[in-house]
C-alpha cells in the first residue's frame, strides 16, 4: 500500500499507538530508502526522541519498524547514527555481500545425502560426502565435502531450496508409529482389575545383566503380584504375565504400562486380546499414569532386595521365594494406606490417608465384593490363605527364608 506521509502521526506519541492499533492488519511500508532515512530523522526531530520516557521510545520504535519494514536492531542502529548526527542517506554507499561459496548443485547434492540415510547428524553427514568424493570418486561432491559442520546446519535451518526439498521430511527424527494399546490413563471407578505393571532392574555388573522383577498392581485393592526374570524378552515375559494374572482372584479389565517395548509388542497385545483384556499405555508428559506402581518399586521390590547386582542365574530361586512367601506376604498380611478423597471450600482434592488394610481385606470391604470374582474362587477358600498364620508369624517365616536365600546367593557369587 503506498503511503502519504503527509497525513502519518510524527509527532504525538498517543497518535502513533493509535496508529499502530487500528492498522496492524494491513501491510504498510514506505518503499524508497531515502524517504525512510528523510521519514525517520524527522520523527525523531518531532518527538525529541532523547527526551522521551523509555516506554514511549518503545512506542516510536514500534512505529518506525512498521513503516519502514526495518529489523528492530536495524531501527536501533539508526537511532544510534542520529543521535550523532550522521544519520543521512548515502545513494553511492557500497553493500558488501559474501560470495556464494556452495552452489544449487552442491545443496542438491546434501539433500540427497540426506534422504539417502534419514537425515544423520552433522558430522556423519558430512564424512559421508567426504567418502562419496574421496573414497568412491563422485566428483560432484568436491566442493559439499569440505562443508563445516555448522554451516550444514545453517543450510538445513535457512536454504529455500533444501526447505523445498523432501528432505526435510527427514530433518526432525520420525516417531515410530505402534498401535498397541490405547494412550489413555485407566479409570476403574471403584471396580477391581484395572492393572499397572512395571519393570525393575537389578543393576549391571561388568557389562553381565543382572535379573529383572516384573511388578504388577491393582489400582483400586492394590493387590500385587511380584515375578523375577532373567530377562525382559517375550521369551521370558510372555510365560510369566500370563501367571501373574491368572493370580488375581478377580477378574481383569485392563493392563497399563509405561511405553515400554517389553509390553508394547504384539506377542503381549496378542495374550491380552486372548484373554480379553484391553490394553492401555502412558500418556506423554503424564508422569503421574504410573505413579502407584511406580511407588511400590521403591517401598517394597527395592525394600525387599535392595539394590546391588543379583546374577540372572539366580532369577529361578527369586522367583521361588516370590511364589510362596512375598505375593502371599503383600496381599493378605502387609496392610496399605487408602485415601479418602475430599472436596475443600476451593474445589480442590484433598487426600486424606485414614484407611489401612490389607488388599484382600479392601477387596472384600467393597460393596458386593463377591461379583468381582473369578469363576470357582471363594472368599471361603481365600480366608483360608489369608488367616492360616498371622501377620507377624508369616512376615518372621519369609524373612528367614530371604535372609538363607541372600546367604544362599552371596556364597555362589562369591
Amino acid at each position: 500500500m503506498k503511503i502519504n506521509m503527509n497525513n502519518l502521526p510524527t509527532g504525538s506519541i498517543c497518535q502513533m499507538e493509535e496508529f499502530l492499533k487500528s492498522n496492524s492488519e494491513i501491510a504498510m511500508q514506505i518503499s524508497k530508502d531515502k524517504e525512510r532515512y528523510d521519514f525517520i530523522r524527522d520523527v525523531l526531530i518531532k518527538t525529541h526522541y532523547k527526551k522521551l520516557k523509555r516506554k514511549e521510545k518503545m512506542i516510536v520504535q514500534k512505529y518506525l519498524k512498521f513503516l519502514t519494514g526495518y529489523s528492530k536492531g536495524h531501527i536501533k542502529k539508526l537511532i544510534s547514527t542520529w543521535k550523532k548526527g550522521l544519520l543521512f542517506f548515502n545513494p553511492t554507499r557500497v553493500i558488501n555481500k559474501f560470495a556464494v561459496k556452495y552452489f544449487t548443485s552442491d545443496i542438491a547434492r546434501l539433500i540427497d545425502t540426506d534422504v539417502a540415510h534419514g537425515c544423520l547428524n552433522g558430522k556423519s553427514t558430512k564424512e559421508i560426502m567426504r567418502r562419496e568424493f574421496e573414497v568412491f570418486g563422485k566428483k560432484e561432491y568436491a566442493n559439499i565435502a569440505n562443508i563445516s559442520v555448522s554451516h550444514l546446519y545453517n543450510i538445513r535451518n535457512n536454504n529455500l531450496q533444501y526447505e523445498s526439498s523432501e528432505a526435510l521430511f527427514f530433518k526432525h527424527t520420525q516417531s515410530t508409529q505402534v498401535n498397541i494399546g490405547i494412550r489413555r490413563k485407566p479409570f476403574p471407578n471403584g471396580v477391581p482389575g484395572f492393572l499397572r505393571i512395571d519393570t525393575v532392574h537389578q543393576g549391571d555388573l561388568d557389562g553381565v545383566k543382572g535379573v529383572y522383577h516384573i511388578n504388577i498392581i491393582d489400582e483400586v485393592t492394590q493387590y500385587e503380584m511380584i515375578a523375577t526374570v532373567k530377562g525382559i524378552s517375550h521369551h521370558f515375559l510372555k510365560p510369566v504375565i500370563e501367571t501373574l494374572l491368572n493370580s488375581f482372584p478377580f477378574e481383569i479389565h485392563e493392563f497399563h504400562s509405561d511405553n515400554g517395548s517389553e509390553y508394547i509388542n504384539k506377542i503381549v497385545a496378542k495374550l491380552l486380546t486372548d484373554l480379553m483384556i484391553n490394553q492401555s499405555k502412558s500418556r506423554a508428559r503424564k508422569t503421574n499414569d504410573q505413579a502407584l506402581v511406580e511407588s511400590k518399586n521403591a517401598s517394597i521390590v527395592r525394600k525387599l532386595f535392595g539394590r546391588n547386582f543379583i546374577d540372572q542365574k539366580f532369577a529361578k530361586i527369586i522367583n521361588e521365594f516370590n511364589e510362596k512367601y512375598v505375593n502371599i506376604y503383600l496381599n493378605y498380611h502387609r496392610p496399605c494406606l487408602f485415601s479418602e478423597d475430599r472436596f475443600d471450600r476451593l474445589g480442590k482434592i484433598k487426600k486424606n490417608y485414614s484407611q489401612s488394610m490389607t488388599p484382600y481385606e479392601k477387596l472384600k470391604s467393597l460393596e458386593n465384593s463377591s461379583q468381582y470374582l473369578r469363576n470357582g474362587i471363594t472368599f471361603e477358600n481365600l480366608d483360608k490363605v489369608a488367616y492360616s498364620e498371622s501377620d507377624n508369624d508369616f512376615g518372621k517365616k519369609m524373612m528367614t527364608t530371604k535372609k538363607e536365600l541372600f546367604e544362599k546367593i552371596n556364597k555362589i557369587t562369591v
